[in-house]
């Protein structure tokens, strides 16, 4: 029976309820700030390489519901599809942790071996305020890796003149039970704030367009506080401190996630106008906590079949402890950013049959991880139309393995790295060169970047098996060295804005899992392989007239595994965005047009911790409407209908429907989307 009960969401409803009375009533009051009128459907670029948004604009498709979601809307961006929620994030065909994902500067890092958690199913968007993605090995700020791109949800801090109070909040309802609430107030002075985050979302299972039912429903919940120190305009000192929770399950996995606990601290310290050139200094320390629980019994009944007939239940967790600090340095032509950052993680398992008997048995400890590293950016303004940005950083990985035995059942055997340490020193860095055009709007770009990254926890003990004879990946999976040029172009005008960005890159030891039929079941191996890789995404954005606006974005991925020269698994297909808009004072209306390619470049049973390429797939397309009122200057109203036609239709990157839930066990088949899908969502800031 599921942990999130009737009673609960009707609690929360009418304390919602009451909030929005409170606001109503305080209308009179309002600040004066105000909402925009209308539903993003395309984000551009905001400087070479580097987008940034708004989270908490309303967007189409149907509002987020987690951190992934939100991300396949940027161009460029795809899903390892689930179902209703907790999809895998995908940037030009790269995944995992190729993609850097922080959040006020920490990383969440999952627990489950299969990444059923990824680390954005516990990202609520719209409790941030500000989304930045910079593409491709392009900074060395953010921690190590980072070869595919990097990631930042953050929340800015309060700013008081004086003692005052701001709330935002939103509700949304659609199709299939979908119900959001999300509160984010805050009060303070100029010597200070204290800021509550809070968000709640449910889901039931959703139906295709062919009207059949999906395994898709979720409930979550958010709370985070933040406590803020400015005794003066150039300081700051905040505290955080966050807890959530939720449940989903899951129409392609054997099991569903019956808890995603999440719990989070956080100190940071700023200091800016320091002198004439030590500019500025910031220094955080991050603790993340993810306990991750997976059965077959809370969400679904056992099949009474196969190996998982009765009830199980495996428990995973996963202790992330993380510092930085960093200094800003400033000449007159230019800019120095340079510091440390450290982080170290624990996972610990275990699992059983049966019903929650999981509970009485201690948790083992099967892995750490540590990296220490030493990074510098400088930004050179050689002339006032021209910039080169440069980085570098070091770092030093380590992992030890604690498992005493590996497989499981009759699999079982002991582990001959028990107690081994692995470790590599890996180097990092990337110059980019950007040029103003001095007689039009526009700048031209081109970096080439290096990014050496140590293989993570899915890679090294996920696998059943290693390659070329090796005990297990743990023994034989190298880092992957990835070195990539990225080049593009930005237009900006006052009825046009255009943009296109290109890359193309060759991945040594590109980490590749193998997927073959076993004596229990289908086994993994994580083996390394040589790629190579290009793409790129443009689009612009016209002002047809006062009231019209008209955008176009296309996205594409190509990949080549160089070593068994085959098609690079699990990449995206051409995927094209066409959006008009029409607005005028208080009031907008749009559609837009999502037309997707077939996929044709596969390699069966290859691919990556979460899915494999197991079939070609068709291309689609999906058309949508949208429309947004601002009441007044603190209400806004927007709705939609997603997929207006009722397709049926598959992402090409998604898992196989699981037996479970009646698909057929020998004939894979993809995870259909939701069909005509009708939302509204209320927005109120004061």
């Amino acid at each position: 029976m599921s942990r999130f009960s009737a009673d609960t969401r009707l609690g929360s409803t009418a304390l919602l309820t009451a909030l929005c009375g409170a606001l109503l009533a305080a209308h009179a009051h309002a600040g004066e700030h105000e909402l925009s009128p209308t539903v993003i459907t395309a984000i551009a670029p905001s400087s070479p390489l580097t987008v940034v948004t708004n989270p908490k604009d309303p967007r189409q498709p149907v509002p987020a519901s987690d951190g992934g979601d939100y991300l396949k809307t940027i161009p460029g961006f795809a899903l390892v599809r689930n179902g209703g929620t907790n999809g895998d994030p995908v940037l030009r065909g790269m995944f995992g942790s190729r993609l850097n994902i922080l959040t006020n500067g920490g990383m969440m890092l999952g627990a489950c071996p299969g990444r059923m958690d990824a680390p954005t199913s516990y990202i609520s968007p719209e409790t941030y305020d500000k989304l930045t993605v910079i593409k491709g090995p392009q900074t060395v700020l953010w921690g190590p890796g980072a070869s595919a791109g990097t990631i930042l949800f953050e929340r800015e801090p309060e700013q008081f003149g004086e003692l005052g109070t701001r709330v935002n909040a939103s509700v949304l309802a659609g199709s299939n039970g979908r119900f959001d609430k999300v509160i984010d107030a805050a009060a303070g002075g100029p010597l200070g704030y204290m800021r509550f985050i809070g968000n709640q979302a449910h889901a039931d299972d959703y139906k295709d367009g062919n009207n059949d039912t999906v395994a898709s429903r979720y409930d979550k919940w958010n709370g985070d506080v933040a406590v803020g120190f400015t005794p003066d305009a150039d300081t700051l000192l905040e505290l955080t401190a966050g807890r959530g929770d939720g449940e989903a399950r899951y129409a392609g996995r054997g099991m569903d996630g019956s808890q995603f606990l999440r719990e989070s601290l956080g100190l940071r310290f700023e200091k800016s106008n320091l002198g004439e050139v030590l500019d500025k200094v910031e220094a955080q320390v991050y603790y993340n906590y993810a306990d991750h629980v997976m059965d077959n019994y809370s969400l679904r009944v056992p099949s009474g079949t196969g190996m998982m007939a009765g009830p199980m239940a495996s428990n995973v967790d996963r202790r992330t402890l993380g510092a930085r600090i960093k200094a800003t340095w400033r000449w007159a032509d230019v800019q120095l950013i340079s510091g440390l950052d450290a982080q170290t993680n624990e996972h610990r398992a275990r699992s059983s049959m049966g019903i929650d008997t999981y509970k009485d048995l201690p948790r083992n400890k099967d892995a750490n991880f540590h990296n220490y590293g030493v990074f510098g950016e400088l930004t050179w303004y050689a002339a006032d139309n021209d910039r080169l940005i440069t980085g570098a950083r070091l770092d030093r990985a380590s992992a030890k393995d604690f498992r005493q035995r590996t497989g499981s059942g009759m699999m079982s055997r002991p582990n001959p790295t028990a107690g081994d340490t692995r470790a590599d020193t890996l180097p990092s860095g990337f110059v980019r060169y950007e040029h103003d055009l001095a007689d039009t709007p526009t700048t031209l770009y081109a970096g080439l970047g290096h990014a050496q990254r140590f293989p993570d926890y899915w890679e090294l003990f996920s696998p059943n098996t290693g390659a070329g004879g090796s005990v297990n990946a743990f023994d034989s999976v190298k880092p992957e060295k990835t070195t990539q040029l990225d080049f593009g172009a930005q237009y900006k005008s006052a009825d046009l804005e255009a943009w296109a960005s290109g890359y193309v890159g060759q991945v040594r030891d590109f980490i590749l899992f193998d997927y073959r039929p076993g004596m229990m079941g289908i086994t993994s191996q994580a083996r390394n392989v040589d790629a190579r890789i290009m793409g790129g995404e443009v689009g612009a954005a016209y002002k047809l007239s006062q009231h019209w606006k008209a955008d176009a974005s296309l996205a594409y991925a190509w990949g080549k595994n160089s070593s068994d020269g085959k098609a690079l698994p699990q990449m995206p297909p051409l995927d094209t965005r066409l959006g008009l808009t029409y607005s005028e004072d208080d009031w907008s209306a749009g559609a837009l047009w999502r037309l997707v390619a077939a996929q044709n470049r596969i390699d069966s049973n290859k691919g990556n911790v979460v899915g494999k390429d197991y079939d070609k797939s068709g291309g689609f397309g999906v058309f949508s409407l949208n429309a947004a009122y601002r009441i007044n200057k603190n209400f806004k109203v927007s709705t939609g209908v997603d997929n207006l036609f009722g397709k049926a239709y598959a992402e090409h990157l998604n898992l196989a429907g699981n037996a479970g839930f009646g698909y057929p066990a020998n004939d894979p088949q993809a995870i259909k989307e939701p069909g005509r899908t009708l939302w509204t969502k209320v927005d109120m800031s004061f």
